[in-house]
């Protein structure tokens, strides 16, 4: 007898932007399986006004539990002609169960469906969750001139941040016409 699945994607409202926080939080202590970035763990979530900002723009999504409250989210914003993902959270207890793909496969397919050209993210190049997950559904890292200013003030602006440089990328999916 197969076992229905509790978790489904809806379309992020105002009242989740205080769960994502701590989702991010507790997505985030994955790294403290990578020494270096261990300090990530502990380091400054979005804060929930940015999430509600997000959520109004209505490129932010959830996956919520059999209870309505979100487990997974991601969070995105309308870039000219690409969806830019911000962020990306999974509670920690649900990680490695494609969660987190199924908000990527959605955003993608929405975004594709709304006529954006790409969808665009900055991220860890060698972090197993981060550019190899992305890769995995088709992103490309984008290097010298093939990276627009936005995506390269954007990883300007982490830098500023503390993150660091080497250890970042930014990458695209074309959504071209199939």
């Amino acid at each position: 007898m197969a076992t229905e699945n509790p978790f489904r994607i809806r379309l992020a409202e105002a009242r989740d932007a205080d769960a994502m926080p701590s989702l991010e939080n507790s997505a985030g202590t994955l790294f403290r399986e990578i020494p270096a970035l261990a300090w990530l763990a502990d380091g400054a979530d979005l804060p929930a006004e940015r999430y509600r900002d997000l959520i109004a723009g209505g490129t932010s999504w959830v996956i919520a539990d059999a209870d309505d409250r979100p487990v997974a989210f991601l969070s995105a914003s309308r870039e000219a002609d690409a969806l830019h993902i911000w962020e990306i959270g999974v509670r920690r207890d649900l990680q490695r169960r494609g969660l987190g793909r199924r908000l990527c496969v959605h955003a993608i397919e929405t975004a594709r469906r709304w006529g954006f050209a790409a969808i665009t993210l900055t991220t860890f190049r060698d972090v197993p969750w981060n550019a190899p997950f992305y890769a995995r559904l088709g992103f490309k890292t984008l290097e010298g001139s093939a990276m627009d200013a936005r995506l390269a003030a954007l990883l300007e602006t982490e830098a500023e941040r503390g993150l660091p440089t080497h250890l970042r990328c930014a990458m695209r999916l074309g959504l071209g016409p199939h």
